[in-house]
């Protein structure tokens, strides 16, 4: 057992347009913290692993390939390996916990 300290606290990004931190990495899996502050950036691209997205604070949409979503505090959103995603229209600071399997970039394509 491993309490994940830090998991899903806001962090302003400092110069940069978000701010990402790890706080777990397994084989299988991994977790961290996206925050991106209100009317801020998401310049992310597609990731070679599933990841789900937990609202821990915020308001934004999010957009895929797929469609498009308001998220909100509690929303809880996959994104399946490879589809391209942004969150756009981000209204109120954005704190996502975020778990990525297997663990982020250990897979490549």
């Amino acid at each position: 057992m491993r309490i994940i300290e830090g998991a899903g606290e806001f962090i302003p990004p400092g110069n940069g347009p978000n701010h990402w931190v790890e706080q777990l990495r397994v084989t299988q899996l991994s977790v961290g913290t996206y925050c991106i502050p209100a009317g801020g950036t998401d310049d992310q691209s597609p990731h070679h692993q599933d990841e789900i997205y937990v609202a821990i604070a915020g308001r934004a949409v999010l957009e895929t390939g797929s469609g498009q979503a308001e998220v909100t505090t509690g929303s809880v959103i996959y994104v399946p390996a490879g589809e391209s995603h942004t969150f756009t229209k981000i209204t109120e600071d954005l704190t996502l916990l975020v778990i990525f399997a297997p663990a982020y970039e250990s897979q490549q394509s």
